[in-house]
């Protein structure tokens, strides 16, 4: 292959949709209509420097790996306003760390945190395509972004302060917000749901499971992306001594963001949250290693382990 050949995937998206409702603090379920990302990869590298577009969308979306930023910072996307998001693995628990930022420029405002930050790994940043962005409209969105992290506690945030909103006309917010929706679209893929509230299937269509254990009652159910405890729900205060570590990091983690909270002889979820797994979610409201294939039952004793296998039966 000729190495100036550069490689194009098309990601064709439709089980997600590309409808948002952004109204809110928080990113909410998306809709039902399908849309279509590109991803560029300019040097051949699918996980070097990956350039995300979408039709219709007068902006771009940059990933950018850590290590290679010295060998790309030249690139004139780099010399525009953008709004980024630095990632980095889980310190304690599951949950990844961020900081929103942005920069007009966003390129030295990437080199300052590259010598300053040691967390992040990773980094995805967003300009316009048409100049159309400027100072404000990179304000606009790191605010918004900032504070639907903050609401979705899916993350442990690195932002010190809380930017202030600046002052846009009726009809630049109105642009503003309509480019956020396309990122919004763009950060799932990416494996990025840090701005999404926790989006719960419908009572009528959804297989419940419970766990009934030291006086304590949790709810959930099965979705694509994990085990989602209901609000409501309880969790025992005490740990046993062999606890996974990233268990007990987990529940005092999701305490600091007040999703755990003490009701005297318990811990209650005070919103709906989503776990990376059965056995995360059921770690965390019996405070021990466990299996959650095992201790979650549906309301006839049925365990998630065999729901599982007749589903698989039953659809073959």
């Amino acid at each position: 292959m000729d190495k100036s050949l550069r490689r194009i995937f098309d990601l064709n998206h439709s089980s997600g949709g590309g409808q948002f409702d952004i109204s809110g603090s928080s990113l909410m379920m998306p809709m039902g209509r399908p849309f279509s990302i590109r991803v560029f990869c300019p040097d051949g590298n699918p996980v070097g420097l990956r350039i995300i577009s979408k039709s219709n969308w007068t902006g771009c979306g940059l990933v950018c790996p850590r290590s290679i930023l010295p060998t790309v910072k030249n690139r004139k996307e780099f010399s525009q306003p953008g709004v980024y998001v630095l990632v980095g693995p889980p310190e304690d628990g599951e949950l990844p760390k961020i900081y929103v930022g942005e920069g007009d420029p966003v390129g030295p405002r990437l080199e300052q945190h590259y010598a300053n930050k040691e967390f992040w790994t990773w980094a995805i940043f967003f300009v316009s395509t048409d100049s159309s962005l400027n100072k404000a409209h990179v304000q606009h969105l790191e605010a918004r972004l900032l504070d639907m992290a903050k609401q979705a506690k899916r993350a442990t945030l690195d932002n010190a302060n809380s930017p202030q909103m600046p002052a846009l006309s009726e009809a630049e917010t109105a642009d503003a917000e309509s480019f956020l929706a396309d990122m919004l679209s763009i950060f799932p893929l990416l494996g990025l749901t840090v701005f999404e509230k926790t989006a719960v299937i419908r009572s009528s269509t959804r297989h419940e499971f419970k766990i009934e254990s030291k006086g304590i009652t949790a709810k959930g159910h099965e979705t694509p992306e994990g085990f989602i405890v209901l609000q409501g729900s309880m969790a025992v205060c005490d740990e046993v001594p062999s606890i996974h570590r990233y268990i007990a990091d987990l529940r005092k983690e999701l305490q600091l963001q007040g999703v755990l909270v003490s009701r005297g002889d318990h811990l209650e979820f005070t919103q709906d949250y989503l776990f990376n797994s059965p056995s995360t979610a059921a770690g965390v409201v019996q405070g021990r290693s466990a299996n959650g294939r095992i201790d979650w039952k549906d309301y006839s004793g049925k365990t998630l382990k065999v729901f599982q296998e007749e589903r698989m039966s039953s659809s073959s």
